[in-house]
């Protein structure tokens, strides 16, 4: 390769925009030639298709578009074939006007025949360029914007590189038929008032059950203090406050909070996150289009802008906060505006503005309201306990930061269907708002690849993302994978099990945010619905083959839970009949229902005992899979979490360090493939933890599974030094499922729970 090969590249892909595209060819022509410098070299091969393709030099084209399927990167490969089936799809159109002006010249005079021939020194006359429009990808900005060509060294953690397919945008759009499977019409703002409701009622219950927990656990310790005080001398409390309902106050409380959502909001992100205003100049710098939508619906619907609000983060982030349209606040990171195109910051505050029209933006501020002190709360614990040398006063931080970050977890987990399901039909909104469902999935795609990318960084998840999460437009950890895979999957074969799993949904309950599959492909049918080529190319494919003897397998703990009950009603049933005759006097089991839950634990049990060795087989050596299976695993559409596949692949830990990760919360497994989140369970008595090893070369051996998230149930980490920890998944499980039987079987034996 040329010792200026990077300057050369420069320099055709300089010719390529401007349109000098035999200067291009001239320039970029000794480049791909060469392979010494593979990443220079595939974009030098991709701008000469995009080069020849524009001089109507199609044979040319397609001999570097054969050269690019040879390439490694999915992406560029599947980008090669639709480019090679639209430039043979154009010479065959060549051929057949050739024959037909062939046939029609062959039927006129001679002389009128030479006259009209064509001199033969002067050059061929070009075709002309609209013969390209849709549903060729020649006029397209696939091969025309040498901006696509932009691509990084590969590194472990990022791919070699994205080519954008840069579809089209409606230029004259009907609005989208209301999504309403109910037999008779509904308001618009009916169901995510509903949702809100719910999600209120789940909070309050939630806060409700933290504190009887509170209770229950300082009964002893509080009814001795009233021992003690009851015999004092002329005091007779009895600490009353400890044992009054309150639920009422409770439902006080989140109703205060909710009214000061939008302020409370705003000093806390101001205070700790360094949020600060956004004026309209500095985001028209960034999106014209974006401010154009905000002033535009803001007048269609009757509101006050929303205040914009922008954050000093460089990971992409954005969401939306407030009570009301008139309080309502969009915030979004420094990082977001510079990654994203003008088309696609447009289309998240498109996104935003539906969240708002949905009047269920109160309930989610509230969820934030109560979580993120709360977070901070487990942040600091965590980093302050770090800088603690006692061991007991290790312990007592490290136990304060996991009680903090599990109520953050339960008071998240209140609110996560109604976050699931909002998301739809903001994406819907964004699409309608502005006509450019192509620009939403770029969008989504790329904050995707700034949270992989920035967690690669970083070297660890940011504390910023995951506390946020709630309102995010993509989860965190659904983006570790999706977003570090390019170059090794595409996007279609990754995102398969999203699109067509047939249990899919039953499998991500417990998800804060929709599959993207599903989303992608919502928005590729709106696309198609306004006759747009897609940014994603999905293919129509038969729902995989899954036994549903499997998947009852995979939720047998809880379809104990169920059959528990129904075997307790039997019971209860068939006692009631013996007594009636005089056969068992057992009146109590059917006059004192408190045993009914010791039957639903043993099912839990029983449930939970009959998957072990499903969900956990052994691991022999030589059939555990490498890294160099991984784009396989990923792209499996038919995968199962109890189908597991044993794995052992090398690669750096991330994570956080210290206190902050004494639940394991956040390990994640950074390869050459990408990132994947790994399982563990902090065992009893070890003297090293995973966390000791962040940022270390690594072997984990386990078990690969997929979901909405890929993951790793962890069997062993090893370190190059040959030291071991080992993660007692089965045996968890197992003690799980003996006690819980121990549990239930005292339940019923003695009536007490």
């Amino acid at each position: 390769m040329p010792p200026n090969a990077e300057s050369s590249l420069e320099a055709g892909l300089i010719a390529l925009k401007q349109g000098n595209y035999y200067a291009a060819i001239s320039e970029l022509e000794p480049i791909a030639h060469s392979h010494s410098q593979k990443d220079i070299c595939l974009q030098a091969q991709v701008a000469l298709v995009m080069a020849y393709a524009h001089t109507d030099e199609f044979l040319k084209a397609i001999a570097w578009g054969e050269e690019l399927l040879k390439s490694d990167n999915g992406q560029v490969k599947s980008w090669a074939m639709r480019a090679l089936k639209h430039l043979k799809l154009k010479i065959q159109k060549q051929n057949r006007q050739r024959s037909k002006s062939q046939a029609k010249s062959a039927k006129s005079p001679p002389d009128a025949e030479r006259k009209n021939s064509p001199n033969p020194t002067t050059s061929p006359q070009k075709t002309d360029s609209s013969t390209f429009d849709h549903p060729s990808l020649i006029k397209s900005s696939l091969f025309s914007n040498p901006e696509l060509l932009n691509v990084a060294p590969q590194t472990p953690n990022q791919s070699l590189g994205i080519y954008w397919q840069q579809a089209k945008r409606a230029k004259v759009w009907q609005p989208l038929q209301k999504q309403n499977p109910l037999p008779f019409e509904i308001p618009f703002q009916l169901p995510g008032l509903l949702l809100a409701t719910s999600t209120f009622i789940a909070l309050a219950w939630v806060l409700q059950a933290i504190i009887s927990l509170c209770n229950f656990l300082c009964s002893y310790f509080v009814g001795l203090i009233n021992q003690v005080l009851v015999k004092l001398p002329l005091f007779k409390p009895q600490l009353p406050l400890l044992y009054i309902d309150l639920g009422p106050f409770i439902l006080v409380v989140l109703l205060v909070l909710m009214g000061l959502s939008p302020w409370l909001l705003d000093w806390l992100l101001a205070e700790f996150y360094g949020q600060k205003h956004l004026s309209k100049e500095v985001l028209s710098n960034h999106s014209r289009e974006a401010t154009r939508v905000i002033q535009r619906i803001s007048q269609q619907q009757h509101w006050h802008p929303p205040q914009l609000r922008i954050l000093p983060m460089n990971v992409p982030m954005i969401f939306t906060y407030g009570n009301l349209p008139r309080t309502a606040h969009i915030a979004v990171s420094q990082g977001l505006l510079e990654q994203l195109a003008d088309d696609e910051v447009a289309t998240l505050y498109a996104f935003c503005l539906g969240q708002i029209k949905r009047w269920d933006l109160a309930v989610m501020s509230l969820v934030l309201v109560l979580t993120l002190p709360i977070y901070m709360f487990y942040q600091q614990v965590s980093e302050r306990g770090n800088k603690i040398k006692g061991r007991i006063g290790r312990g007592i931080a490290a136990f304060l930061a996991s009680l903090a970050y599990g109520i953050w977890c339960l008071l998240t987990g209140a609110a996560l269907l109604h976050a699931r399901l909002r998301l739809d039909s903001c994406d819907r909104s964004s699409a309608e708002i502005t006509g450019n469902p192509n620009g939403l999935m770029r969008a989504l795609l790329k904050i995707a690849i700034g949270i992989a990318q920035d967690t690669a960084k970083q070297g660890q998840s940011s504390w910023q993302l995951e506390s946020l999460n709630i309102l995010a437009p993509i989860s965190h950890q659904q983006s570790l994978s999706l977003g570090s895979i390019m170059g090794h999957v595409s996007w279609e074969s990754f995102l398969a099990w999203e699109r067509i799993h047939p249990y899919r949904h039953w499998l991500t309950v417990n998800q804060t945010h929709p599959l993207m599959g599903d989303r992608l492909e919502r928005l590729c049918q709106i696309a198609r619905q306004w006759h747009l080529e897609t940014e994603l190319h999905f293919t129509h494919q038969k729902l995989p083959q899954t036994q549903p003897q499997t998947f009852f397998l995979q939720i047998a703990p809880w379809l104990g839970i169920p059959l528990g009950y129904l075997l307790a009603l039997l019971l209860w049933l068939g006692w009631q009949a013996a007594y009636a005759i005089h056969i068992l006097n057992l009146k109590w089991i059917y006059v004192d229902w408190s045993y009914i839950p010791g039957f639903i634990f043993i099912g839990f049990s029983i449930g939970t005992l009959m998957r072990i060795n499903y969900l956990f087989p052994d691991i022999l050596p030589n059939i555990a899979q490498t890294e160099n299976h991984l784009p396989d695993l990923f792209s499996d559409s038919s995968a199962l979490p109890i189908k597991s596949s044993a794995v052992r692949i090398e690669g750096k830990l991330l994570g956080r360090a210290g206190i902050s990760n004494c639940l394991a919360q956040d390990l994640i497994l950074q390869s050459h493939t990408g990132l994947i989140k790994l399982h563990h369970i902090p065992g009893i008595g070890q003297p090293v933890n995973p966390q000791d090893w962040i940022g270390r070369e690594i072997v984990v051996t386990g078990w690969f599974r997929r979901g909405a998230t890929p993951w790793i149930d962890i069997q062993t980490l090893e370190t190059q030094s040959g030291k071991t920890i080992n993660s007692p998944h089965p045996i968890l499980s197992t003690v799980l499922a003996v006690a819980t039987l121990f549990w239930g079987a005292f339940i019923i034996l003695t009536g007490r729970v």
